[in-house]
């Protein structure tokens, strides 16, 4: 990149604030009070992201008289489910090509499981007045180099001949263009019912909002900080209190598993967002967009972008860092060199937007394992269940997870703990410096293929024969 370009791009973050967007509102609700007593309940959920709230909500939906507590270490949505970019996908399994590969069998029943999830949101949103932006636009899958373009078509047949291809369509150049308008656009596959887009701190506001009404009892700045059996039940320790529970689920997907033995299986890799400034009506007709879908580019380290309800367009993807031994530090919310690479990709991808100023530039970790998609699992007999590994997708996916924890803590054989993907567990991350390394590497080999037309090297292929070939 010539200093020039870089100099013009860069000054394009020269007013950008280093806060997640959707966080910064003024509208954000206060936070619960901490816990500072011993409680009991019928129910303890331990995490307040849109895993906690679901579970929470969907256990008083089961049983109204289930005494239900939930509790969050800082507060309702601040990490993962307040900073992502707001796809709202009915996929369980992190894009329907990585469930094709690792479940074959089921394919069919987790795509119907999937949609059904997406429809119950959407029927959530409306039964609890959700005020989250929720709007079903679909997401398109843009080809930007000849090669994604071809693997697009195949892909879009394969779907055909498999009889998954309800919904979804092949858009060539010109339809895509048509469509949301980039010189860099060579192809697209248009998913038109399986996403929606959503504002996602509103979500998790609204969810906990919901939870209170319910009955739920909500304690925030109130970290779980030991779990052991008590009795035929469960006891965690607080710093000001303790909860005693018949039954507990774990909710804390990235942050560290009350259940040691799950530690190993989830990774953090931090992933960095830009949002511009409301577009004039100018702007966003030089760009289209007029069905406000989502969209993602298809290489191996991608781009995923789409409108807010004012017109910004939230720009994120491409560097994905995972920080040695697997550390959690605030500092790492912040990465003005990936801020820099993403400003030159944004303007690359729409230069008739030159001149966009950004007003907001974070990240934030994301847990992920080594199949890229949710895990479950059970410990102290039953008593406790948890959910962790969705990989960046969970924000419609976590409420299907609150399901099977709650088929799970009541001992239910149902279609979902039936299912292989809820059944069996990824393999776990081995330990340092061989993770590290390996993560290397594969971002490595990803990069270059992406530059080499799509060719996967002796090490991408060795992964994907262990079922550990993944993308950004």
């Amino acid at each position: 990149m010539a200093p020039s370009a870089m100099t013009r791009w860069t000054t394009s973050l020269s007013e950008a604030q280093p806060v997640p967007y959707w966080l910064d509102d003024p509208g954000r609700p206060h936070p619960e009070p901490a816990l500072t007593r011993a409680e009991s309940c019928d129910l303890l959920v331990v995490g307040g992201g849109y895993s906690g709230l679901w579970t929470a909500l969907l256990a008083k939906e089961r049983d109204p008289g289930r005494e239900v507590v939930l509790l969050e270490g800082r507060e309702a949505g601040w990490a993962a489910s307040g900073r992502n970019g707001g796809f709202c996908a009915a996929s369980l399994t992190h894009g329907l090509a990585n469930g094709l590969t690792r479940w074959p069998d089921e394919i069919g029943k987790l795509e119907e499981l999937g949609a059904r999830n997406l429809d119950a949101i959407e029927e959530a949103v409306t039964r609890y007045g959700l005020d989250c932006d929720f709007e079903r636009t679909g997401e398109i899958d843009v080809a930007t180099e000849p090669h994604q373009a071809e693997e697009l078509r195949e892909w879009y047949e394969e779907l055909r001949g498999r009889g998954l291809a309800d919904g979804v369509e092949f858009l060539d150049a010109a339809a895509v263009r048509d469509q949301v308008d980039s010189p860099t656009f060579l192809a697209g596959l248009y998913d038109r019912r399986g996403v929606a887009m959503l504002h996602p701190a509103k979500l998790a506001w609204g969810l906990k909002r919901a939870c209170l009404r319910l009955g739920v009892r909500v304690y925030e700045h109130t970290p779980a900080l030991e779990l052991k059996a008590h009795g035929a039940g469960m006891a965690v320790r607080t710093p000001y209190g303790s909860v005693r529970a018949r039954r507990v689920a774990l909710a804390t997907n990235i942050f560290p598993n009350l259940v040691r033995r799950v530690r190993s299986y989830t990774v953090p890799v931090y992933d960095y967002v830009l949002m511009t400034e409301p577009l004039t009506a100018d702007q966003l007709a030089s760009v289209g967009w007029k069905n406000r879908q989502g969209l993602g580019d298809s290489a191996n380290q991608f781009h995923y972008f789409r409108l807010s309800s004012d017109n910004r367009i939230l720009w994120g993807g491409y560097d994905a860092i995972y920080p040695y031994g697997g550390r959690m530090r605030a500092e790492y919310d912040d990465r003005p060199e990936t801020y820099a690479k993403l400003a030159g990709h944004f303007f690359t991808c729409f230069p008739q937007l030159e001149g966009v100023r950004f007003t907001h530039a974070w990240g934030g970790a994301i847990d992920t394992c080594s199949r890229f998609s949710a895990f479950f699992g059970t410990a102290h007999r039953g008593r406790v269940a948890y959910a962790a590994g969705y990989t960046g997708l969970g924000v419609g996916a976590t409420r299907f997870g609150a399901d099977v924890m709650l088929d799970l803590l009541a001992g239910e054989r149902t279609e979902r703990t039936e299912l292989e993907m809820v059944r069996r567990k990824p393999l776990p991350f081995p330990p340092e410096p061989f993770a590290w390394t390996g993560i290397a590497l594969t971002k490595w080999s990803l990069a270059r293929a992406d530059a080499h037309g799509g060719r996967r090297n002796l090490w991408l292929r060795a992964m994907d024969r262990l079922g550990l070939g993944f993308d950004s």
